[in-house]
């Protein structure tokens, strides 16, 4: 496992963490407790040092889940666990809501204070190590509200690091923002992988101006970039990429997956999901990939990207 440190005032941590979204017990279809800390305990035993969660993530399931595990294996102190508040979910149910319906942004200071003692209490810390804003729109984050959060969980010593996690697409329309937060953010999470890397022409320039540290999320597509679906892949109706990897969406990245065979036929005893992951951390700007995993052998496969470490640059502009 190789480490780095996340931006200029941020931990140090291993380049590939654990997504924690999947062992929450919603989008992802059915999970096993069990299974889902195991998965855990593995990468954990295996080098990874960093997590990555949400409070929304089964209404504090995948935060309880954690705790859990990082209390039975004393190691609380060793890792950095990067959670989410924003997505008001408190008035939702898992009955009346299948993870989508109920769920709305919520910006206020008022509530993302209250989101974060809770993730306190589910965590069982003084002090969160990092603290997102979880994908708020650009017209919420033209408000004061979420940023005097930001900074007053700070200054109150209930959060370590301040972070932002920048809305799916369209990311570069909300760049400006690091101009004027870049005293207070030191991280942004940001979706990004081989198939899709807007990122790279604004976030990842100014995150690199201002020593902001890259967290990527969805490093695989949602696994696709693992190769293991087709065209004739469909996923339950509860499990979120029925939409995001509806057979419209299927068909178009596997025509774009075909342009990517050069590189696999470059390293053929690498597996895709290893390949997608080195590529992630291969940009300077980017320092963690977050893969998400609910079995050992995909966490087994996972960490091993990182003892590969970053692609040669030569193999980038063929891509």
């Amino acid at each position: 496992m190789q480490y780095t440190q996340l931006g200029k005032r941020g931990p140090r941590i291993s380049t590939v963490g654990f997504g924690a979204w999947a062992i929450g017990g919603m989008n992802w279809g059915k999970t096993d407790d069990e299974v889902s800390k195991t998965a855990l305990r593995k990468a954990i035993e295996n080098g990874v040092t960093f997590i990555d969660t949400a409070d929304v993530y089964g209404f504090g399931h995948s935060e309880i889940l954690i705790c859990e595990v990082l209390e039975e294996m004393g190691v609380k102190d060793k890792i950095v666990v990067a959670t989410k508040a924003g997505n008001d979910f408190y008035n939702a149910t898992k009955e009346d809501d299948a993870g989508y319906g109920t769920i709305r942004q919520n910006a206020d200071y008022d509530y993302l204070i209250s989101a974060a003692e809770k993730s306190l209490k589910r965590l069982n810390v003084d002090a969160l190590d990092i603290l997102q804003l979880h994908s708020p729109d650009t017209e919420k984050l033209r408000r004061d509200d979420p940023w005097r959060a930001l900074e007053k969980l700070k200054k109150d010593g209930k959060i370590k690091h301040a972070g932002w996690s920048v809305q799916s697409f369209g990311e570069n329309a909300q760049a400006f923002l690091l101009d004027e937060h870049h005293d207070l953010l030191d991280v942004i999470q940001v979706r990004y992988n081989l198939l899709e890397r807007e990122a790279e022409k604004l976030l990842f320039p100014k995150a690199q101006q201002y020593g902001i540290g890259v967290i990527v999320r969805i490093p695989l597509l949602f696994g696709f970039l693992s190769g293991k679906f087709g065209r004739d892949t469909r996923f339950d109706p509860e499990d979120h990429r029925s939409m995001n990897l509806a057979p419209d969406k299927l068909e178009k990245y596997l025509q774009q997956l075909e342009l990517m065979q050069p590189l696999y036929d470059k390293y053929p005893d690498q597996t895709k999901a290893q390949l997608a992951l080195r590529f992630c951390i291969t940009h300077p700007a980017a320092q963690v990939a977050i893969p998400g995993a609910k079995t050992e052998k995909q966490v087994l496969d996972n960490v091993a990207a990182s003892d590969l470490g970053p692609l040669p640059l030569s193999d980038i502009p063929a891509l």
